[in-house]
């Protein structure tokens, strides 16, 4: 949880930099300007910080799996864990070549859309360690009749990622040296509101079909949930949409554009990772019951 509760904060760090044109504040990599500690100022402060946040994020990766093997049983989960660490280590280089290649719109969208699957996976390896999962059982697939749920919760996730591949696409298209401001209308920026209409419909449509279920009925939080951070996340969508308009014309990023901008990339990980331990719950949750059923007889 804490290594979670880290990558979040890593991602808002590195939203921060691109909502402030700060991606080429330091030329160089891994030093910064020539420095393990560069003068804070300006954007320096902003890309320097994402850099020592995504230090502590992979120290906190190597000691999550170390820690895993040690005492995790299960390999499916001690495999999760060093699939963590070489994630983070693709990311450092990913972001290392951002810098260094200046900012190319391939790398830095895979940059961004591998942050979201690694926040991702240390969501899904807090939930499979924590010991109300212990009891469920992942060599079954959503046995009974929550097999539809599940799979329309998976889709629904598969959207939101889909969705944000498209929005790294316009943090990342329509600039010239990392302005914002100089494109307003491209074609990801129309597919990414397309898809914010298809990847909302398909989530309030799942959130429903588990509040309809009278056996899904302990995730009713979960799709409460969902249904609020997608409402939420509209609005954010039409306040990150008002920053681009009013970017064209400011010589620099605007602070209420950077703080909706940064928010709506934030609540889309929240969006994403809830979606998604959402979707593994219901999946697993009659193998845990079919688990603890079996254990009784043998208890007495």
């Amino acid at each position: 949880m804490a290594t979670t509760a880290a990558t979040f904060v890593l991602l808002v760090a590195g939203a921060l930099v691109t909502s402030n044109d700060a991606g080429l504040s330091v030329p160089d990599w891994p030093l910064s300007h020539g420095s393990l500690m560069p003068e804070m100022v300006g954007g320096v402060f902003y890309e320097h910080s994402h850099r020592l946040i995504a230090g502590t994020v992979a120290i906190l990766t190597l000691i999550l799996a170390l820690w895993l093997g040690r005492v995790e049983s299960r390999p499916r989960v001690r495999h999760l864990g060093w699939t963590a660490v070489g994630m983070v280590l693709a990311q450092a280089l990913l972001g290392g070549l951002t810098v260094l290649l200046y900012l190319p719109v391939a790398i830095s969208v895979l940059h961004a859309c591998l942050a979201q699957l690694f926040f991702c996976t240390v969501a899904v390896i807090a939930l499979v360690t924590s010991p109300a999962w212990r009891n469920r059982s992942l060599s079954h697939f959503c046995p009974g009749e929550d097999r539809k749920e599940a799979i329309f919760c998976g889709l629904a996730t598969g959207a939101v990622y889909l969705q944000l591949i498209l929005g790294a696409l316009v943090r990342h298209t329509g600039t010239a040296g990392g302005s914002k401001g100089v494109t307003l209308v491209t074609h990801p920026l129309l597919a990414h509101l397309g898809g914010a209409v298809v990847a909302g419909g398909l989530l309030l449509m799942a959130a429903a079909k588990v509040l309809r279920s009278p056996s899904l009925r302990g995730f009713s939080g979960g799709a409460y949930a969902l249904v609020f951070l997608v409402l939420l996340q509209f609005l954010l969508g039409f306040g990150a949409l008002w920053a681009r308009i009013v970017r064209i014309e400011a010589t620099q990023p605007l602070p209420m554009g950077v703080l909706m901008t940064t928010s709506h990339l934030a609540l889309g990980a929240i969006l994403l990772a809830t979606a998604l331990l959402l979707t593994l719950q219901i999946s697993f949750s009659n193998a845990g019951d079919a688990a603890e059923t079996t254990a009784a007889p043998a208890s007495r």
